[in-house]
């Protein structure tokens, strides 16, 4: 009777690593369909009913600043100092992603960069206007470094303008939250 116990415990573990896969797989898919985490972000959330309304803001995280990334200056293609951002990224009371993200603040309108510093609206929506697109750099299931515990997918992107020019480098860390049920 036991061993009927322990091995009915664990079909309901691996069905729901199944499930918990396929929610991942999908949430991927959403991520892929967008150039803006912001806007997939949003989708899922309302997808999944995760509230409502299905509004993504951006919850400044102060103090816990990642170093820039060697060589970033270069990536971003401009000798000034990029623009800084470290947010965690919530629809409704679900923390949804942590996200670090550096930019070129002279490639964004004098509004853009007064709603980056004193707003609580995600970088994809005040960047939305200059119709960038997303040029994935890498992307694992789970933690990367820099991404706090409880990562379930992070990513590495840098958002272009449309005549190729980088806007900003993101490191993208997200939560379990996007996956429950």
């Amino acid at each position: 009777m036991a061993f009927k116990a322990i091995l009915a415990a664990a079909a309901l573990t691996l069905s729901g690593c199944a499930a918990h896969d396929g929610r991942l797989t999908q949430f991927e898919a959403t991520l892929a369909a967008q150039d803006s985490a912001t806007a997939a972000l949003g989708a899922w959330c309302k997808a999944r009913a995760i509230a409502d309304p299905a509004v993504v803001t951006a919850q400044p995280v102060l103090g816990e600043d990642a170093p820039a990334p060697a060589g970033l200056n270069d990536l971003l293609q401009t000798s000034a100092a990029p623009g800084y951002r470290h947010v965690r990224l919530a629809c409704g009371p679900a923390v949804l992603s942590e996200a670090h993200n550096w930019y070129v603040p002279q490639r964004l309108t004098p509004e853009m960069n007064a709603a980056l510093a004193s707003s609580d609206t995600p970088f994809g929506r005040v960047a939305a206007p200059l119709r960038f697109t997303r040029e994935r750099q890498a992307a694992q299931r789970g933690r990367a470094p820099g991404c706090p515990r409880g990562t379930v997918l992070s990513n590495r992107a840098i958002l272009r303008l449309p005549d190729g020019i980088p806007l900003s480098f993101v490191v993208e860390c997200y939560t379990r939250a996007n996956l429950a049920d």
